[in-house]
């Protein structure tokens, strides 16, 4: 009997070994033969699943962002207040353990490349806006909940958040601050906003 593959398994080991070769060498070190040989597969096989080096690339990030994508969903309390998701959103973003850091410093690749690189640099634009709208409207509930003041302009308030999450991150990540304070600057960054 034949054995049975799971393609989407195979696909986020591959992607794996993507994010270990982009996080502690940058975006360059990522070649199609170096990724076959961190995941233990043939070159072959990264093509198939992939295509050319930039889809692997592409593909590789949409993995890791859909992965955060759930474990943040997964961490969301039942009944939690619109500030207890953010705190959840915003936490997920910071380099807090070893699983983000390394989230972090590929996400960080993908920059310094996309600098560089037009068509990288098309695919990673998207994102900002997309993490504001999500963080804005988590705001905006918080406002139709009555916890955060009706004259605040959410994507301002957005915007602040997510300018203190990004030097937090290097912050972190250069050892400048400990987790705990980092933490607690998030807090009472979200204290003063849901404030009504």
């Amino acid at each position: 009997m034949p054995k049975r593959v799971d393609h989407d398994q195979r696909r986020r080991e591959i992607a794996a070994a993507v994010w270990r070769l982009a996080s502690t060498n940058g975006l360059e070190d990522v070649t199609l033969r170096k990724v076959a040989a961190e995941a233990g597969v043939s070159m072959r096989l990264v093509q198939y699943y992939f295509g050319t080096r930039h889809e692997l690339l592409v593909k590789a990030l949409e993995i890791l962002n859909a992965d955060t994508s759930a474990q943040v969903q997964e961490q969301i309390p039942e009944g939690a207040t619109p500030q207890d998701v953010l705190r959840t959103v915003l936490l997920a973003m910071l380099p807090l353990d070893e699983q983000r850091r390394t989230r972090y410093l590929v996400h960080l690749a993908y920059f310094v490349r996309s600098l560089s690189d037009e068509s990288l640099a098309g695919e990673f634009r998207d994102a900002p806006p997309l993490l504001e709208r999500l963080v804005a409207d988590l705001i905006g509930w918080g406002q139709a909940e009555g916890q955060v003041p009706a004259d605040v302009d959410t994507f301002v308030e957005a915007e602040l958040l997510l300018a203190a999450v990004d030097g937090l991150q290097t912050a972190v990540v250069l050892g400048q601050r400990s987790v705990e304070q980092t933490i607690a600057l998030v807090d009472r960054l979200l204290d003063r906003l849901f404030t009504a």
